[in-house]
């Protein structure tokens, strides 16, 4: 299978080399430790849970399975074995060599406990995700700026997809074997991707007794995405208490995935709803479990512009999960059901974004970002943020000013 290179290789290495602990979380089949395997030096030893013998040693012995398999050591499905956490903490405090343990994991809700109680302060976490755009063309990947002089230079890297092309990406979803092997059947490979996810893993994690309950839930979490997150509707649909919904959509973020996008919050706004913005990150699991089967028809569905946002979002997002850092995106939406999309804030300023899929939004795109205002106001200074650069994200072809501060910038830049 041809290896695609993965935006994350350079946080990778740069944690390797600052922590004595690498760890890379995410979920089933997004390349972990295929990535890593790739980044191996050729003296480190790689070694998988996934293999029963190593597994039964590695929890019956722990002891003696660091001493067959000696440092610098990749161990896949760490998960499958927290026993051998405490010990590999003795070993990089006698060693005091960074890059002495590279460890993959994709039940992140356990397995960041336990690395909380054993590894403190000596493992550096990268979450991976699926592939990003830039990482099936080829291109380079970088946190998104919505700076307009930055998005033009960045118009000679990409190519602009045509609407066909752009759906048959969002059906495919972002999963590495789809790409590195096209004639893998993208039916098949989900069908089966569900069942191993509700055989292997939630089905120890979340006690779920029946499996058709979960795969409901998982479907009406699909038809979800890209839509405020209201948890006692979500629990009536699918038969389940609220609790169990909250636990529930709690594997599937801590998983990667989904992303409960956090509302903005700010005293000097008031009004603001609590709820969480729902995304599924893989369009394509999320097309498998409503039934979408070609890229036609879901264009020309009823959902086709909540597929195109939860796509945009799920760039925006990988553009700074790749570098290693921590999304630093929000949404907006208060009791008068005025919404923005997306607010990126750092370093004291938002960027507001909306998404579209238009290829000529106009202006009236950017009516809900008046809400902002009061942020720019006078008022107490701790409370106050610049408003920066923002825009429509959609289909046009080129980087096109609105006004002052706001652009309509073409998705396929992210």
């Amino acid at each position: 299978m041809t290896y695609i290179p993965r935006a994350a290789e350079a946080a990778a290495r740069r944690i390797s080399d600052s922590f004595p602990v690498l760890v890379v979380t995410g979920a089933r089949q997004v390349g972990k430790s295929t990535m890593l395997q790739h980044l191996a030096e050729a003296d480190r030893t790689v070694v998988s849970l996934d293999d029963p013998n190593a597994r039964a040693l590695a929890r019956t012995d722990p002891g003696l399975f660091l001493q067959r398999y000696r440092p610098p050591l990749l161990i896949d499905e760490i998960q499958y074995a927290p026993q051998l956490l405490p010990l590999i903490k003795l070993a990089v405090d006698r060693s005091g060599r960074d890059g002495q343990f590279w460890l993959t994991g994709s039940q992140s809700f356990h397995l960041m406990r336990h690395l909380s109680e054993s590894l403190a302060g000596r493992a550096g976490v990268l979450p991976l995700l699926g592939l990003s755009s830039a990482e099936i063309e080829r291109r380079p990947s970088q946190p998104f700026d919505p700076d307009p002089g930055k998005l033009v230079a960045r118009l000679s890297q990409a190519a602009k997809p045509s609407l066909a092309q752009l759906y048959q990406r969002i059906i495919t979803g972002s999963m590495p074997r789809l790409w590195a092997q096209p004639t893998v059947d993208r039916e098949t490979y989900y069908r089966s991707y569900v069942a191993t996810y509700l055989q292997r893993d939630i089905r120890d994690l979340a006690q779920v007794s029946d499996e058709t309950v979960f795969l409901a839930f998982m479907t009406a979490v699909a038809a979800r995405t890209a839509r405020p997150l209201v948890m006692e509707e979500l629990s009536r649909d699918v038969g389940v208490s609220a609790p169990t919904v909250k636990r529930w959509l709690s594997l599937l973020a801590s998983s990667g995935l989904i992303v409960l996008v956090p509302p903005y919050r700010n005293n000097i706004l008031s009004r603001l709803t609590k709820q969480p913005l729902l995304h599924l990150l893989d369009t394509g699991l999320a097309a498998h479990l409503l039934r979408w089967s070609d890229p036609e028809t879901l264009e020309r569905g009823a959902m086709s512009g909540q597929f195109f946002e939860s796509h945009v979002f799920a760039e925006l997002y990988k553009s700074f999960a790749a570098a290693g850092r921590e999304p630093p995106l929000f949404y907006y939406r208060d009791k008068d059901k005025r919404e923005i999309d997306v607010l990126i804030c750092q370093d004291g300023a938002i960027h507001p974004l909306e998404i579209k899929k238009s290829a000529a939004p106009g202006a009236s795109a950017l009516k809900n970002f008046r809400a902002l205002d009061p942020l720019a106001a006078p008022g107490p200074a701790d409370l106050k943020v610049d408003l920066g650069a923002g825009g429509v994200l959609c289909l046009v072809d080129d980087v096109l000013p609105i006004d002052a501060k706001n652009s309509l910038i073409p998705a396929w830049l992210i």
